[in-house]
């Protein structure tokens, strides 16, 4: 992927509005949704919208900014030049990186062949003893054999909007080169971390921390979904019947008589299963350019409701 900043089309010292401004521009013309049928704009709106999850997340952005993370948002190994370009493991969390006790590396998946693919840190540093346990033992290795602790992995993976709300499944690449499948139960929050027993290092555990993708129409509040429904004045005043998008899928919704903006309308089950709903806020728009019959009709209409303004 190139350039963050570039692929949304802003320069580095973007405001945060702008940042968001520029995505939407993009997610409103290349959200697949919308142009289905171009694989070319499915990819743009890929890349960014994992442009904007980093670059709208004050804390991924400074890392970003100081080289600390790639563009997939993933830690950048010290390892990962000068190895093939392959993965490599960036973090280590745990006691004596040559000790006892249990261990935890983070491995990050940069793309390309070769690198560290498939090999195996407890190899070389194995139970309590440092550097003398490796060159003092016997064993089948020449370095001596003995036995590893189990230690866990860390991994990232980005997942739609969509799969967050109503749940699926997906695949994630372990460090070993292994592809495995990922149930996502529906209504995962961001940060959070799903377990595969068994797919670390030596029994341990892969950790997979999980990261949401924002969409162009949707927010989530709890498990609630909500987006904003834009309908005109005659809609408004006589009521109406309109088509709107959810995560599952086409519905009609009964807008009143004289709804007005800001009025929130509530789908049932339309957000996290068994848990959510859709809630929809109304926003009237008026025509772009005057309209002259309507500008007729509002010199003759005296109404006969309130003040809306009752501040004094």
């Amino acid at each position: 992927m190139s350039d963050l900043y570039q692929v949304l089309g802003v320069p580095k010292g973007a405001t945060a509005a702008d940042i968001k401004k520029a995505y939407h521009k993009i997610a409103r013309t290349c959200h697949p949704d919308v142009a289905k049928n171009d694989p070319k704009a499915a990819e743009r709106f890929k890349e960014a919208s994992s442009a904007y999850d980093i670059l709208s997340d004050t804390s991924k952005r400074k890392q970003y900014d100081a080289g600390e993370i790639d563009e997939q948002g993933k830690p950048k190994s010290p390892f990962s030049s000068g190895f093939g370009g392959g993965g490599g493991y960036s973090q280590y969390s745990g006691g004596n990186p040559f000790g006892g006790g249990h261990r935890q590396y983070t491995y990050t998946n940069m793309g390309g062949g070769g690198g560290f693919e498939g090999f195996n840190f407890a190899d070389l540093f194995g139970g309590g003893g440092g550097f003398g346990d490796i060159f003092g033992r016997a064993g089948r290795s020449g370095f001596g054999q003995q036995e590893m602790d189990e230690q866990d992995v860390s991994y990232s993976l980005t997942i739609p909007f969509e799969m967050a709300i109503v749940g699926g499944e997906t695949s994630v690449r372990l460090s070993s080169g292994k592809q495995v499948k990922v149930k996502i139960p529906a209504g995962i929050t961001e940060g959070a971390t799903l377990r595969l027993k068994g797919q670390g290092i030596n029994g341990g555990a892969a950790l997979i921390k999980i990261n949401i993708s924002s969409h162009p129409i949707f927010t989530r509040n709890g498990n609630d979904v909500q987006m904003t429904l834009p309908i005109t004045l005659k809609e408004a005043v006589l009521g109406a019947k309109v088509t709107i998008p959810t995560l599952t899928g086409k519905v009609s919704l009964t807008v009143p008589k004289n709804t007005s903006s800001d009025k929130v309308l509530r789908l049932k089950g339309k957000g996290v299963p068994n848990k959510g709903d859709l809630l929809v806020k109304i926003q009237i728009l008026l025509p772009d350019k005057p309209d002259d019959v309507l500008e007729e009709f509002m010199l003759k209409w005296s109404p006969r409701s309130q003040n809306p303004r009752p501040f004094f």
